[in-house]
């Protein structure tokens, strides 16, 4: 029974999924009117790749659902494609992979870039590509789409990777976030396979910069902590993969650890050159040690002596003070209250030695007689 639940329920998600990118892409906006729309999905093995969409990219960032859709106004069309993707982090990847040099920022949203053809956006985990004629004209309508699709995005978080990019010789709108070895061997030709270790949890950052008259490309990669950054690193200089001679007709990688951060460099000629550009890579965390500070000043010699003697003083006036008072006190009391509060007869005890035949009795010593007397 639980086993034909679940798989109804994942019946219901997977037809669930493409309705609900319908439903984020309005049927109309600023007078523009959908037309037909079709479900971006995984074609066959046996049929040809997709040239507008790379999906094998789509998949791995972790694409949910698109669509495709037409929008027409008088003689006007725009083809807006929608990606959900599973979370913000997922979407900044791929909008990031999308995104070409030749994209300038634009203010549709915190991430966009527009061109005369094609405009991209991204808000929250959907990521929306726009492609038409002069799009600059029909820039306030595509904030009013944008607008439109937002209600329908989960808000989070964007990665800060990119912050540890240095910023001399960065050539603009270079860098993509990188989450897998499919993307990463599109970006960063040098082998295939997980050989940064994505599956132990890294994170990169890819960018490429100018040096003198040549390009280098600086890949930084984040591990959850030092230790898995520094056994990453030297695994990768055991197999000859960075900081080693390279093979004919192959570039030579040249890497450093910085924290958990791993910074690779493709291009340069030597370790010296790579250098320049992996010395500005810092992981951006500051382990710190503060303790409690105080500062002590010794007095002087005549200082303590004077002290010393005041100090005594003091001891010795309370302790005379004290005793008088207690003295007058026990004496008021006697005369006031004889033999009922201090020196009571009745009470004391003589310890006897036993030398003489006479005894020892209190009147003896105080003068006067008991209320018990013999």
């Amino acid at each position: 029974m639980k086993r034909h639940l679940f798989i109804l329920a994942s019946i219901l998600l997977a037809a669930a999924l493409p309705a609900f990118a319908q439903s984020s892409l309005p049927n109309t906006f600023a007078r523009w009117t959908a037309g037909a729309r079709s479900d971006i999905v995984r074609p066959p093995a046996s049929s040809p790749p997709s040239a507008d969409v790379d999906l094998d990219a789509l998949q791995e960032y972790g694409f949910v659902a698109g669509q495709t859709t037409t929008y027409t106004r008088g003689g006007d069309s725009l083809q807006i494609s929608l990606y959900r993707m599973k979370d913000p982090s997922a979407a900044y990847g791929e909008y990031s992979y999308l995104r070409t040099p030749e994209m300038p920022r634009a203010d549709l949203a915190e991430h966009s870039s527009l061109t005369r053809d094609r405009a991209l956006i991204l808000t929250g985990n959907l990521v929306l590509e726009i492609r038409g004629n002069d799009l600059s004209r029909h820039r306030s309508d595509i904030a009013a789409l944008v607008g439109s699709v937002s209600r329908h995005a989960e808000p989070g978080l964007y990665p800060t990777l990119w912050q540890r990019l240095p910023a001399t010789g960065f050539v603009e709108r270079t860098d993509h976030y990188v989450l897998g070895p499919i993307v990463l061997s599109k970006l960063f030709a040098s082998r295939d396979g997980d050989w940064i270790g994505f599956s132990q949890g890294a994170e990169a950052e890819l960018a490429h910069y100018r040096y003198k008259s040549r390009e280098l490309t600086l890949l930084i990669v984040d591990y959850p902590t030092p230790q898995t950054a520094q056994k990453k690193l030297s695994e990768l200089e055991q197999k000859g993969i960075v900081n080693a001679s390279a093979a004919a007709g192959a570039k030579p990688l040249f890497a450093k650890r910085s924290l958990t951060l791993v910074a690779i460099v493709s291009g340069a000629e030597s370790q010296t050159e790579a250098e320049i550009l992996l010395n500005q890579v810092h992981s951006g965390t500051e382990v710190t040690w503060n303790e409690p500070s105080f500062s002590f000043t010794e007095p002087g010699i005549g200082t303590m002596i004077v002290g010393a003697i005041m100090g005594t003083g003091i001891i010795c006036a309370f302790a005379l003070i004290a005793g008088l008072a207690f003295g007058g006190f026990r004496l008021a009391i006697k005369r006031l209250l004889p033999d009922r509060v201090f020196d009571r007869s009745s009470q004391m005890q003589i310890l006897q030695l036993g030398l003489s035949t006479k005894p020892i009795n209190a009147e003896d010593f105080y003068g006067f007689t008991s209320r018990h007397g013999k």
